[in-house]
């Protein structure tokens, strides 16, 4: 009975993981038909589409499905037509959330993460309700290995970026939007060649969540909406204790 029990379970998470895999093809899939829509299908004149491809192949999107949307979004044969839109609300214990999608049928989106945020006590709310909590930047990650920190500092100030952030085993240099590209192009240009290029929204501050129910919400909020097709990203402002997250059920 236990080995039944135990196969079952690695069979859930399987399935859990394979799921989570079939999302972010799809996720990636979207972003870059999305991208060669708007600015063409060659990466070498379309900046959104070349950041895109690399992280889709860095994501493990295999080279036929990166072909077939940019074929897609360049209009070979599409009727699928995506928009961008962010929706704002707050999770449980006012933490604020920013939920990025790209979808087809906004009508279909908007309900079911208005769902998600009603089901785990939270409130979906207007445009800008809690989007100036948060600063928008470009994010260039760096494995350590191989790069002397203040070469790559100076490098980058001298491209216009705006900070650098010495983690554990990563350095992070933060641009503003509009010299994300720049940054990006000059630091490959010297050598510097990062393992994600992004956009992403940092907290201005973050909220406590000390009560384990409270957390419990919040991060399940976060599993639902990471999880469904039209979500392409999620920033919120929690901080949560390590012990706490360790007893939660997520």
């Amino acid at each position: 009975m236990s080995g039944h029990s135990k196969w079952s379970t690695i069979k859930h998470k399987k399935a859990k993981v394979d799921s989570q895999r079939a999302v972010v093809f799809q996720r990636y899939s979207r972003e870059l038909i999305v991208a060669a829509r708007l600015g063409g299908a060659d990466p070498a004149g379309n900046f959104r589409l070349r950041t895109a491809i690399e992280k889709a192949k860095a994501a493990g999107l295999p080279n036929d499905n990166i072909k077939r949307a940019i074929e897609k979004g360049a209009g070979a044969g599409s009727s699928e037509n995506y928009e961008e839109l962010v929706y704002e609300g707050y999770a449980a214990g006012g933490v604020a959330v920013v939920v990025e999608t790209m979808t087809d049928n906004r009508n279909r989106t908007a309900g079911d993460i208005r769902s998600y945020f009603t089901k785990f006590n939270g409130n979906l709310g207007t445009t800008g309700a809690v989007s100036w909590m948060f600063d928008q930047r470009g994010q260039l990650i760096f494995n350590k290995e191989g790069i002397d920190f203040d070469t790559l500092f100076e490098t980058a100030i001298n491209f216009d970026a705006e900070d650098i952030v010495d983690e554990d085993d990563t350095y992070t240099v933060l641009t503003s939007v509009e010299n994300f590209q720049k940054v990006v192009e000059g630091l490959e240009g010297a050598g510097f060649k990062p393992q994600t290029a992004e956009f992403t929204r940092i907290p201005q501050n973050t909220v406590a969540v000390t009560d384990e129910k409270t957390a419990q919400q919040v991060m399940r909020l976060l599993d639902r909406l990471e999880e469904h097709d039209d979500v392409q990203n999620v920033y919120m402002n929690f901080d949560i204790p390590d012990e706490i997250m360790e007893k939660l059920d997520v």
